[in-house]
């Protein structure tokens, strides 16, 4: 058995409130991919952070080759040959695909030697082409791909620095199928060369296909880690994380939709969005959940901004019969419309404020009294969603960031339910998050719906469609392929409907 490269002894971390990881003791070695599974609120999260330097425990200790270590800042842990690639991403909006890519080192130069973006793009080529990314001009500006893209040149960039030990979060969180799998084979590889890979994840099916060793966290606790064997199974991982055997209903909470839906609350139509949706239309009712499906490029990522008014569009967007004005957010929330965007840390959180800031950030007209805010009403209102939601936090005044992903995401859906919405757009609600905050956000999506509110989810997991929505909307190159209702809800017609090219088609 080869020693380990890198290792955790007795860690210990706590915040105000809350002790993060407890007394954990863990090891990873070269050549093997170390999977560290958990619901959110387990201590991966701060385990990451420890072994990138953004956070120091309070107790134990790390070793690195067998020598006792510290990690005091993030550049000390690069300097050990680890790199972290979180599921949040760290990219420069500004900067091209290679300059992403070749970062590192063009934060080596002198800065009276800049690096050429044509030059960065040419030295990044080689690992772009690993990845797949061949047909990616490498002067790209980021800020103008998809988010599965940007996630891609995130993973390039930690691959480019030739790390002994490669933590992964949620890797693929946002990939298709065909960019997993080429992902999958660029870890194997890394496997063979001799990286140590930690791979963090709550997909657990990639988890035994990937996986050397398991190791299992629950509420700060390293619960076991084994060898992984033919005879291991989801459920056993599942029995694990949770402590306890969970049956289907408990993971899916299978939706039971209503026969027909009520009135129209949302009706789009004719709309584009230039080189990325084309003439799509759809509607939405009272009391029903509508699924919108899609591979990468197909204009998914695009429908809910352009919906909600962030992005500038073409067509008509309507609420209740009135037609809302391109660009303008603030209508389309006095319309009635709630919004809870993919990137949940850029783009949805407001991560160095508070559980309560968070909660009111929507509707913050109506805590004002002559100029100032009412600190007891957004108390109130704040513990009321808190408990809604049965988000786990250690109090109001606690900071967003320092929540479990799953707990993020319900202080942003009680933010957007705080606006009093007709209508509530979901994308990809439960990325990122655990088995058991699923099945939490699922209930809630449930019950919002059977009191007549309206929801459309945007969503790359198949399960979350099929179980969870009364009727699919495909889009395929930008334009509406087909819809699907009830039973006909099948990964096979959804992938049908999102591969017809309307290109030949013309």
């Amino acid at each position: 058995m080869p020693s380990p490269l890198l290792e955790m002894r007795n860690v210990t971390k706590r915040f105000p409130g809350v002790v993060a990881m407890d007394d954990v003791s863990i090891d990873f070695r070269s050549g093997e991919v170390h999977a560290v599974i958990g619901e959110n609120g387990a201590g991966k999260s701060t385990m990451m952070n420890i072994v990138a330097g953004s956070l120091q425990p309070n107790e134990g200790m790390i070793r690195v080759d067998g020598s006792e270590t510290a990690f005091p800042t993030p550049l000390a842990s690069q300097a050990a040959g680890i790199r972290v690639v979180f599921q949040e991403l760290s990219l420069c909006w500004n900067l091209s695909i290679g300059e992403n890519v070749m970062l590192p080192a063009l934060a080596r130069r002198a800065p009276l030697l800049p690096m050429a973006s044509r030059r960065a793009g040419h030295a990044a080529k080689p690992v772009l082409d690993r990845l797949g990314l061949s047909s990616m001009d490498p002067e790209t500006p980021v800020e103008r791909l998809t988010v599965a893209q940007q996630q891609l040149v995130e993973i390039a960039r930690a691959i480019s620095q030739n790390a002994r030990v490669l933590v992964l979060d949620e890797p693929n969180s946002a990939l298709s199928p065909a960019e997993s799998a080429r992902l999958f084979d660029v870890v194997r590889e890394l496997r063979a060369e001799g990286v140590c890979i930690i791979y963090v994840s709550h997909h657990l099916d990639e988890v035994l296909e990937l996986a050397d060793r398991i190791s299992v966290m629950r509420d700060g606790r390293l619960v076991t880690t084994f060898d992984k064997t033919e005879e291991t199974t989801t459920a056993d991982l599942v029995t694990h994380m949770v402590g306890r055997e969970m049956e289907t209903s408990d993971q899916y909470a299978l939706r039971e939709m209503a026969d027909h839906a009520g009135e129209t609350v949302l009706s789009v139509s004719g709309l584009c969005v230039p080189g990325e949706l084309e003439d799509a239309h759809l509607e939405v009712a009272t009391g029903e959940i509508v699924g919108i499906a899609g591979l990468p490029d197909s204009g998914t990522a695009v429908l809910a901004d352009a919906i909600f008014g962030t992005v500038q569009r073409r067509g008509e967007v309507s609420m209740n019969g009135i037609r809302l004005a391109p660009g303008r957010p603030a209508h389309s929330i006095a319309a009635g419309m709630a919004y809870i965007p993919a990137d949940r840390r850029g783009a949805g959180a407001l991560l160095s404020m508070s559980v309560a800031e968070n909660t009111v950030a929507s509707a913050l007209g109506r805590f004002l009294r002559r100029g100032f805010l009412r600190r007891r009403p957004i108390r109130d209102t704040s513990e009321e969603y808190v408990a809604k939601l049965d988000a786990k936090v250690a109090s109001l005044g606690q900071t967003i960031a320092t929540l479990s992903g799953g707990n993020q995401q319900k202080i942003i859906l009680a933010r957007g339910l705080v606006t009093g919405p007709k209508l509530l757009i979901l994308h990809e609600p439960t990325r990122g998050i655990d088995v058991g905050a699923k099945a939490e956000i699922y209930a809630i999506l449930k019950s919002l719906a059977e009191d007549g509110m309206a929801i459309l989810m945007i969503s790359s997991e198949m399960p979350e469609l099929i179980l969870h929505t009364g009727r699919v909307v495909v889009l395929a190159e930008g334009q509406v392929s087909g819809q699907l209702t009830g039973a006909d809800i099948t990964e096979e017609a959804i992938m049908s409907l999102a591969t017809v090219s309307h290109r030949r088609a013309a």
